[in-house]
């Protein structure tokens, strides 16, 4: 007698993050009720211990143990290698599940079909809006609001900061361009027939270039504030500077990647702008106001423009088949 499918495969990519990784899966297990699932993470190379204790956690996840950190986008692919479910979730290592989110987004998916790609609401610890569960496309006018600062000055306004979505709460069921990789759910078989993340992409912009191209065959990517997680972000980034860094080089990638041949150089040229206008900017503030603080972000902002070479032009080219180092798979319950 056949298996009956599972309904949801839940991958988690972790890298030194042991306390909250166990404390999302625990979660998981804790707020699904409906839909079956397993758990399959791929531990980047941990020096925390991390990858014994999820080895020993009760819910017996998959794990794969690997020897080195190849990213947030390859390690995800290397999940769903293993994955059976009809969905595939994506969920980060510091969040963790509430009231029945999981159950919530796969009932909002099957309500939904033509989306093809769900996410839902994500709050910090305080139970404040972390509006970063999703975004609107990089365009012309976001990055000059960006390098104006602008965007930061008026974060609310969906004029001025529309890449955020700018006032919005997220407290309504949305179309939006690009649903966040902390908490997304995607049918297995577009994920199959999307390729999954394009490797070129070691973190951030991963989720942003499969919903582009997922929009390509018809995706109408949704969200829900029905179903809504805690998520307390970057919490595997030693340093601001290095988070920016990766950041800008994925939002340089994508120009590249999506933007028309002729817009690229524009595009990239005003991606460079943003972090050399806060440099100044701060550095300004924190002359006139004797402000450690402004001192301190103008030092950082100064750190990543001077690191420019690393990210103006983007990640460099990955081929799809690039290997993986060595690993060490443990099926659940073994």
């Amino acid at each position: 007698m056949s298996a009956r499918q599972i309904d949801v495969s839940i991958l988690i990519v972790s890298y030194n993050t042991r306390a909250m990784t166990l404390e999302a899966i625990a979660s998981v297990v804790r707020e699904t009720r409906d839909v079956s699932f397993e758990i399959i993470v791929v531990d980047n190379a941990s020096t925390d211990g991390s990858a014994d204790a999820i080895a020993a956690h009760p819910a017996q996840p998959t794990l794969i143990r690997l020897t080195e950190n190849i990213g947030f986008g390859r390690g995800n692919n290397l999940a769903a290698e293993h994955a059976t479910g009809e969905f595939v979730l994506l969920l980060n290592p510091d969040t963790v599940v509430t009231e029945r989110a999981i159950d919530r987004l796969v009932a909002f998916a099957r309500a939904s079909k033509r989306a093809m790609i769900w996410g839902g609401r994500t709050v910090f610890a305080d139970g404040q809006l972390n509006p970063a569960s999703c975004w609107q496309r990089i365009t012309l006018w976001n990055l000059l609001m960006r390098a104006t600062g602008l965007a930061g000055i008026f974060s609310q306004s969906s004029v001025f900061n529309p890449e955020a979505y700018g006032g919005w709460a997220r407290d309504s069921v949305r179309e939006v361009d690009i649903v966040s990789g902390c908490f997304l759910l995607i049918p297995r078989s577009i994920w199959l027939a999307l390729g999954g993340f394009d490797p070129a992409f070691f973190m951030y912009g991963e989720e942003a270039d499969l919903c582009l191209r997922a929009r390509r065959i018809g995706a109408k990517p949704m969200v829900t504030p029905e179903a809504t997680i805690v998520h307390y972000g970057g919490a595997s980034e030693a340093t601001r500077s290095g988070k920016m860094i990766k950041l800008l080089a994925a939002k340089a990638t994508l120009i590249d990647r999506h933007w028309p041949r002729g817009m690229v150089g524009l595009g990239q040229f005003l991606l460079m702008l943003w972090p050399l206008s806060r440099w100044i900017a701060l550095e300004a503030i924190a002359r006139l106001q004797g402000d450690a603080v402004k001192r301190e972000a103008a030092r950082t902002w100064r750190t990543i423009w001077q690191a420019r070479a690393e990210w103006r032009t983007g990640y460099p080219d990955m081929a799809t088949s690039a290997s993986c180092p060595a690993r060490l798979v443990t099926a659940a319950g073994a």
